[in-house]
């Protein structure tokens, strides 16, 4: 059949197919772009928000290598390449996971896992708030784990300070009532016990001697008592009443003095028998600084020698001066002493080898920081198994230095 040339009303239609088919390409073009650019707007404002966190986000596979961080690992960890590693080999050093680690229970769990922990990061105890959410896909099998990690080191310190702080307004609260109560029926025994000893003499004539020593005895012991209980409420209020810092003269021989009185049922309590030993210096001079807060240092660093006997022990308390200029309290035990991998951590937040409910681990922390406040040291002795010494150096008031 031979072949027909194409006519007009051919090449009309294919010329008119073509500009169908350019118009539709023309429309997919665009709509392409307009969905590129939503896209890409929407990936400008997730990338923001990641980058707003502030938190540490990893995602970890399920043996707990790292796939993923975001800028604020880079920033805590500079020097490191994270991707492939294992999460405990960069924060605990350790060749095996952490024992309560949140990313494991999430797998196991299949469900958000909260807990906190504490690592040790560029030299200083890090407390971190961890949160690990399984991250479901419907497109990926293999499962993952999100974990943020929040460092809440400074917040736990003001919170704990917070604490401390309000319950010392509130001792103080309570020791101004009990200071009233106690002190008027003592203010009465007291005057009555010195009415009698005045017409003691007269009575002289007409009781049997030895009755009259024994009466001596008796009104001299209720004005002595009288005299210990109103030291001891007087010292309780120097601890616990709340006032602004002030540094004036301070003697460490009567902070001394002051703490034991106050901890003197706490070592009677103890079923274990210490003996405390007590070495002043008559001639110490005086520092400057807060009474109140020094006082805080000898009663954190006193009971932390307490704890550390389990059974008989001894606990020496000495003041004596140092090199000139400086006037040193020194707290000694005889307990278990402290191992020196330890050493190093003893004044960092929140490190303590007490077991749960026995400390938090604030105390060495705060007394590091109020010795630094009054621009003095603490300097730490111990072996394992021979007891460990405190010494706090306080510079002297140097108007007094000559």
């Amino acid at each position: 059949m031979p072949c027909r040339a194409p006519t007009l009303e051919d090449l009309i239609g294919i010329e008119h197919g073509k500009l169908g088919f350019f118009q539709e390409l023309r429309q997919t073009i665009e709509a392409l772009k307009d969905a590129n650019a939503q896209s890409e707007q929407r990936r400008r404002e997730i990338a923001a928000i990641l980058d707003g966190i502030t938190d540490i986000m990893m995602v970890l596979t399920p043996d707990l290598r790292i796939l993923s961080v975001n800028h604020v690992f880079r920033q805590m960890f500079p020097n490191v390449d994270p991707e492939g590693k294992f999460c405990y080999r960069i924060f605990s050093g350790e060749d095996t996971p952490c024992p309560e680690c949140p990313a494991r229970t999430a797998f196991a769990t299949n469900a958000i896992c909260r807990n906190s922990g504490i690592f040790k990061i560029g030299g200083r105890n890090v407390l971190f708030s961890m949160v690990a959410s399984p991250i479901h896909h419907p497109d990926d099998p293999e499962r993952h784990i999100l974990v943020f990690k929040r460092d809440v080191t400074r917040e736990k310190e003001y919170q704990a300070k917070f604490l401390q702080a309000e319950k010392m307004a509130t001792i103080g609260m309570l020791a101004t009532g009990v200071a009233h109560e106690v002190n008027n029926p003592l203010t009465a025994i007291s005057g009555f016990t010195e009415g009698l000893k005045r017409r003691l003499p007269a009575m002289h004539k007409t009781v049997d001697p030895a009755v009259m020593e024994d009466v001596d005895d008796y009104v001299n012991t209720i004005l002595r008592e009288c005299r210990r209980c109103q030291d001891i409420v007087a010292t309780l209020l120097t601890f616990s009443t709340p006032r602004a810092e002030s540094f004036s003269e301070v003697s460490l021989n009567a902070v001394v003095l002051d703490t034991l009185k106050l901890l003197r049922s706490h070592i009677k309590q103890r079923q274990a028998k210490i003996t405390v030993r007590v070495d002043l210096c008559e001639q110490l001079p005086k520092v400057r600084g807060d009474e109140k807060q020094i006082k805080q240092v000898m009663l954190n660093l006193f009971i932390n020698a307490m704890d550390a006997i389990d059974g008989p022990g001894r606990i020496v308390v000495s003041t004596f001066p140092s090199e000139p200029g400086m006037a040193c309290l020194r707290v000694e035990d005889s307990g278990c002493g402290i191992p020196s991998e330890h050493m190093d951590k003893l004044f960092e937040p929140f490190f303590t080898t007490k077991r749960a409910g026995k400390g938090m681990g604030i105390g060495l922390s705060t007394c590091m920081s109020i010795v630094r406040k009054h621009d003095g040291q603490i300097l730490v002795r111990s072996q394992p198994g021979q007891g460990a010494s405190f010494t706090v150096k306080l510079p002297v008031n140097p108007e007094r230095v000559s």
